[in-house]
């Protein structure tokens, strides 16, 4: 078995992104950062499939280089959604949180297997790559006095169509164009998923469901929601009942109703209003639910 070796830089780089993606997410003020929205497309396009790939061809010549960065972004985008689906299966359902949890734990994990089968092999076999070598070569190519002003004058010409590509993408990524205006309302079953609603009930029995409000207006929202069955107004807390939220943020909680009218196939409505809008809801779900008698 190969000694031990120092932790390979491509690897550092990858846990240090997981890591500064999770604080950028984590904190509410970078919330509109152009730095988490490029750390974000790198999380969930290249990061896991890089560090998967490296656990599954940790040689050198299992995989050319455009090989390899293919096959990071095919498993990548294989990946990701895999475990969104999953996650649907789960008490934490697919929500932020969960969801950059366990990329970065997927992503570390395999950065860690990675490690080890490279040290498993000869230093000269274990792929790595070589930084340094291609900073000399870079450094050697611009330094290198060209053969004459024709090659001097296409080299800088090179150089900026780069930089302005560059800066054209990042400023596309950065800023991208304003999209549509919408609020996500959404109803879950006891497991929070979107399936397994309680629509037997006993009349004067509790019943549950997880209502979730996603803002995509690209501004501030007083939202106000209402709960009817039958058309009467069921009571709700006032932090369930008046929501505000911010662009993009969302709200998710266990919202807690007492059908009091018997009857079957009653229809349970879920109310949403925005402020400019208070007779007309601005969106709305319902369910269609049984109640009995009390026995």
């Amino acid at each position: 078995m190969a000694s031990k070796r120092q932790l390979p830089l491509d690897l550092l780089i990858v846990a240090g992104l997981v890591l500064l993606t999770d604080i950028l997410v984590l904190l509410p003020v970078f919330s509109g950062s152009f730095l988490r929205t490029y750390l974000g497309i790198l999380m969930v396009l290249l990061l896991p499939g890089y560090a998967l790939t490296g656990a599954l061809f940790p040689a050198k010549n299992d995989l050319e280089g455009i090989e390899r960065a293919a096959v990071s972004f095919g498993l990548s985008i294989a990946v990701v959604p895999t475990m969104g689906l999953a996650l649907n299966y789960t008490v934490w359902g697919i929500r932020e949180i969960p969801i950059l949890t366990a990329i970065s734990a997927f992503t570390l994990l395999m950065c860690a297997i990675t490690y080890y089968r490279r040290n498993l092999l000869p230093e000269k076999e274990a792929f790595e790559i070589p930084f340094k070598a291609a900073f000399l070569n870079i450094k050697t190519e611009i330094l290198k006095k060209p053969e004459s002003a024709t090659d001097r004058v296409l080299a800088v010409f090179l150089v900026l169509s780069i930089l302005a590509s560059v800066g054209s993408l990042a400023y596309i990524i950065g800023n991208p164009k304003e999209g549509e205006h919408f609020t996500e309302f959404y109803i879950l079953g006891h497991n929070k998923t979107a399936d397994n609603y309680q629509t037997v009930f006993v009349q004067g029995e509790k019943g549950t469901v997880f209502v979730g409000i996603i803002n995509h207006e690209h501004r501030f929202v007083d939202y106000t929601m209402d709960v009817k069955l039958g058309n009467r107004s069921l009571p709700l807390p006032e932090n369930q009942k008046h929501i505000s939220l911010a662009n993009n943020m969302s709200w998710e909680e266990p919202v807690t109703f007492t059908p009091l009218i018997e009857g079957n196939d009653t229809k349970l409505e879920f109310l949403l209003f925005n402020e400019t809008g208070k007779t007309i809801p601005y969106r709305n779900l319902h369910l269609w639910i049984n109640v009995t008698k009390e026995s």
